[in-house]
């Protein structure tokens, strides 16, 4: 069945030779099926047809004998093709890989560079072209991968040094312009970090800053005893940690009675009012 699937689709898509290959197939399948069957029969001494007419048997075994003969030769005939196909492709092959082995740089390595129906071999090459000497060398060396006959073609476009040379020059380039950019960038970085630096301290710095006038005008209306209130950063260290305290100096009337209370309470509606509790009220 496979043998005739593909002779159909050999049909179907116009290929001839898909199905002329595979009804040969075909064909050898048929045949040494039926040589094995009638191999089995005889040594197992089934029964055979008796022939009224024995000229007709023997034509008919000199006909299949002939048919078998015919399909064994054509399969080692193709059996043989395919070997020195394959041979000639393979040497072919070697020929290729110690010319690509020697520095020589070669592109389009396809499947048809290689032909055996013509016994042709072809190759491209790039980059520095070979001189007439170097071909012939090549050409020369042909018996030893035995390709006496192979007509060997290499095809080598303009002599493009100057190209490379340029391509190099602009790589060159390329890697001195990112050296110049990484140290661009680096120098960015280090600038970011100091601004970074300078904006956390801005920061602390203004979290330091209070509305003064704001802030005595409102105490002097909720404490009728306040006449005089100042204020001003001081760092305090207790030899473990240092940190900054707000302090605010208040001064009260001799009317007022019960200033250390009052004291006490504008600590307390400072801390709330600033929403900062490093806050001390003398």
């Amino acid at each position: 069945m496979p043998p005739l699937c593909t002779a159909g689709y050999g049909l179907a898509v116009g290929n001839l030779s898909y199905f002329a290959g595979a009804m040969f197939l075909f064909s050898i399948n048929t045949i040494y099926i039926a040589l094995a069957t009638f191999v089995i029969v005889k040594f197992l001494n089934f029964p055979m047809v008796k022939y009224i007419n024995s000229g007709k048997r023997k034509r008919v075994a000199r006909f299949a004998s002939f048919v078998a003969l015919l399909v064994f030769a054509g399969s080692i005939y193709m059996f043989i093709n395919l070997y020195k196909e394959n041979r000639f492709k393979q040497h072919a092959q070697d020929l290729i890989d110690d010319i690509k082995k020697s520095g020589i740089s070669i592109i389009d390595e396809v499947e048809e560079n290689i032909n055996y129906s013509d016994k042709s071999i072809k190759v491209f090459i790039y980059g520095n072209k070979l001189s007439t000497e170097e071909i012939e060398a090549w050409k020369q060396k042909l018996p030893d991968y035995g390709l006496n006959e192979a007509n060997f073609i290499i095809q080598q476009g303009i002599d493009d040094s100057d190209l490379r040379h340029e391509v190099e020059n602009l790589s060159d380039l390329y890697a001195q312009n990112q050296k110049i950019i990484s140290s661009r960038d680096e120098s960015i970085k280090e600038k970011e970090d100091k601004i970074k630096l300078l904006e956390s301290e801005l920061s602390k710095f203004y979290n330091y800053q209070i509305p003064f006038n704001q802030i005595s005008q409102e105490a002097k209306i909720n404490y009728n005893g306040l006449k005089q209130l100042s204020y001003g950063n001081i760092i305090k260290t207790n030899f473990k940690t240092t940190d900054t305290i707000i302090v605010f100096n208040s001064v009260w009337f001799d009317s007022i009675p019960n200033s250390v209370k009052q004291k006490i309470l504008l600590n307390k509606w400072l801390k709330t009012r600033l929403n900062n509790n490093n806050i001390e009220v003398n």
